[in-house]
């Protein structure tokens, strides 16, 4: 089992409020002491909460519920009960939570960051609150609110400078490992990526950029075939789109009109991202057929050929992404 998990679906109860007291002061020398009774405490809250040290939602992959602690009850004396004990759902940079009509709930862009998912239920209010002129021993109080419940859907959107956008086999893998430390798996059969991977880019003077290899991208993939919008989502995130067309493809511009065609479908906004395109496994062309690769572009969208296997292109590559992020 994959240990990337991405969609999670959980139930969510947040606390009930405490009841406030109905205490009545009755001292030795106090024969009419009146309403001495506290309020109730606040339900706990269910908060998420971001964390940088995750990367995935397999933590909350068997989580089921979620239930926050009842607030305490008001006692004599006016006093407060106590608050609920609040529960932290900690999730990973770039999750979003939405609730069971999908509307979106609040999503989680750095670390430490706090949003409240269910609100605990109000504690009551102690019966001093109700003494007035003409009631002054009030003789009752309010029971606590109850607290909200409800599914929550978190979705992880993966964060990155540049994501890699291509066919299965176009040789993003390859890219991400000649260009970072990371190690994706790379095999010569497609969907070898079934899950995004991360690399950390080193440029010129010790800078850097991340770059996001996600799972490849097949005609219908908006229609929910293949990985679908498993795929698609991860795209949302990225500052610059780089797409990857090899080499040896029958159609290169071709190819390049239906990934844009399958980004347009999910998410129009999709398009307005800079992007570069580039053709992978140049170093199986000669250069020839490298100015008839080029003549199937259009002038504003002329590729740049490198390969991950000999590394030829690779400076000029970070050198067009580097320019974008920060041009």
């Amino acid at each position: 089992m994959s240990n990337f998990v991405d969609y999670v679906k959980i139930h969510c109860k947040s606390g009930h409020g405490g009841a406030g007291s109905a205490h009545l002061r009755r001292e030795k020398y106090i024969p009419k002491g009146g309403p001495d009774g506290g309020d109730g405490g606040r339900g706990g809250h269910v908060i998420m909460r971001g964390n940088a040290h995750e990367w995935t939602l397999l933590p909350l992959r068997y989580t089921r519920h979620v239930k926050a602690e009842r607030g305490e009850n008001g006692a004599k004396n006016q006093l407060t009960g106590a608050f609920g004990e609040d529960v932290y759902i900690n999730v990973p940079i770039g999750t979003i939570a939405k609730n069971e009509e999908g509307e979106i709930v609040g999503e989680i862009l750095e670390d430490g960051q706090e949003i409240i998912l269910m609100e605990g239920g109000k504690g009551g209010r102690g019966n001093e609150f109700f003494k007035t002129s003409t009631n002054q021993t009030p003789r009752f109080a309010q029971p606590g609110m109850e607290g909200q419940e409800g599914y929550i859907v978190f979705e992880l959107k993966i964060l990155a400078d540049v994501g890699l956008v291509g066919f299965p086999n176009a040789g993003k893998s390859t890219l991400l490992a000649s260009v970072s430390a990371a190690k994706p798996k790379i095999a010569n059969y497609a969907f070898t990526t079934l899950t995004p991977n991360l690399g950390i880019v080193d440029y010129r003077n010790y800078k850097s950029f991340v770059m996001a290899d996600i799972p490849g991208i097949i005609e219908g993939a908006a229609e929910g075939k293949g990985l679908g919008h498993r795929f698609l989502r991860h795209i949302e995130r990225n500052s610059i789109l780089l797409f990857l067309i090899p080499a040896d493809s029958e159609g290169h511009f071709q190819e390049f009109k239906i990934l844009e065609n399958e980004l347009k479908e999910y998410n129009p906004e999709l398009l307005d991202k800079d992007f570069i395109i580039s053709i992978s496994k140049s170093d199986l062309l000669d250069d020839e057929l490298r100015k008839e690769i080029s003549a199937e572009f259009p002038e504003n969208r002329q590729p740049l050929f490198f390969s991950g296997v000999t590394g030829e292109g690779l400076v000029e590559l970070k050198d067009a992404i580097w320019k974008r992020l920060h041009g």
